[in-house]
């Protein structure tokens, strides 16, 4: 992979009224025309991301929104996208037109505790810049005292500020000197020539951190085990848990890659109470899936085909299943008696934490894949142990 995948940048949303500006200063600060300029308001509808290098801080992902204020006959659906970016994003660009900036909008976004800039873009003279100037003295007022590459500067400096999107996945559950056995499947949905995120995530972990990777297919984990002298854990695809839990001595702790990626992306308690409350799960339930990706369907699709048959036959036959893929996610949750979100290797991490808050606020439980194979394998205690003082 030559790119930092769009899960691991940071996201900076641009937000304002409909025609302050956004879509220029998006093409501006990316140095491309991905956004269509108009002075036609409502020219942007649904959010559009860009990944782009800010130097000095890094990756991050620039994500330009309608506006706020959209009254046109499809304003509120904009309108609600834009909300659900500002809701998963790191930052904020807040771009304004002086001539008609409304202080009381801008009061409304700052409830949202988003860290941002504040950004003035046109005005009228000189008098209203000083007299916005007193009141924002810490905005910027881009053609007058501030050019593209100061402001650039300001949201480098704000995004290193925030905790890091890289969370370890293994690195500080093994001391460097250790050894895993990857166990990573080859079936039909496997892309052709290279490993899924995950995987290459967990690989390249192991490598800088100094811990020694045996990578294999299932059926030659037993030939791996026996090789190496010392084991000190095995994380495996979750979909292979009975074949591998089966083959792997007791004593070596053994994890799967979605599992990993549940505590790094989330909240690895709630995740884990929501995989047990599949106990409880009554027959003709409704149950959310959600993949982060959007892909092609295949008989051996996890989210599609194998999770709900595991569900079905354990559960009961009435169960009934909505699916949602990519960043789309439903505005009302009534009626869910429990989600199963996939590892979130394509969602990046406050996204991730915005749907777990949207579901402890309904009090849906919510697990993801691994966990729920794990459940299904009977080996929830097992999978789940290394991260008990992790």
């Amino acid at each position: 992979m030559e790119q930092t995948p769009n899960a691991l940048r940071k996201h900076v949303v641009l937000l304002g009224s409909t025609n302050a500006g956004k879509s220029t200063l998006f093409n501006a600060l990316t140095g491309q025309d991905r956004a269509i300029v108009s002075p036609t308001p409502g020219t942007t509808t649904d959010p559009v991301r860009a990944p782009m290098e800010l130097i000095p801080f890094g990756p991050i992902v620039l994500v330009d929104t309608a506006g706020l204020g959209d009254r046109s006959g499809l304003g509120e659906a904009r309108i609600r996208r834009t909300k659900n970016a500002v809701r998963s994003a790191d930052a904020a660009l807040y771009v304004a037109d002086a001539r008609d900036f409304s202080e009381e909008d801008y009061r409304a976004f700052q409830a949202e505790r988003l860290p941002h800039l504040l950004v003035f873009n046109r005005w009228r003279d000189g008098a209203q810049r000083q007299a916005l100037h007193r009141v924002h003295p810490d905005a910027l007022f881009l053609g007058a005292d501030a050019e593209i590459s100061d402001l650039r500067g300001r949201l480098a400096a704000l995004l290193s500020e925030q905790e890091p999107d890289d969370l370890p996945l293994l690195g500080d559950l093994l001391p460097a000197g250790s050894h895993v056995v990857l166990v990573t499947p080859i079936d039909s949905a496997a892309p052709k020539g290279r490993l899924i995120l995950p995987q290459v995530q967990v690989l390249r972990e192991c490598l800088d951190c100094g811990i020694c990777a045996t990578v294999c297919r299932e059926h030659e984990l037993e030939t791996a085990l026996h090789a190496l002298r010392r084991v000190d854990m095995v994380v495996t695809d979750s979909q292979a848990f009975a074949y591998v839990d089966a083959r792997t001595p007791k004593e070596v702790p053994l994890t799967s890659f979605s599992m990993l990626l549940a505590r790094q992306k989330g909240d690895f308690a709630q995740l884990l109470a929501g995989a047990r409350a599949l106990d409880t799960l009554p027959d003709g339930a409704r149950v959310l899936m959600l993949e982060g990706c959007t892909h092609n369907q295949t008989h051996e699709d996890i989210g599609r085909v194998k999770l709900p048959a595991l569900l079905k036959k354990k559960r009961g036959a009435a169960l009934t299943f909505t699916f949602c893929a990519g960043y789309d996610f439903p505005d009302d949750l009534t009626g869910y008696a429990l989600a199963i979100q996939c590892g979130n290797c394509m969602i990046h991490r406050r996204e991730a934490i915005h749907r777990l808050e949207r579901f402890a606020s309904a009090g849906i439980p919510v697990t993801n894949y691994g966990m729920a194979l794990a459940w299904g394998a009977g080996i929830l205690a097992r999978a789940s142990a290394p991260f008990a003082t992790g």
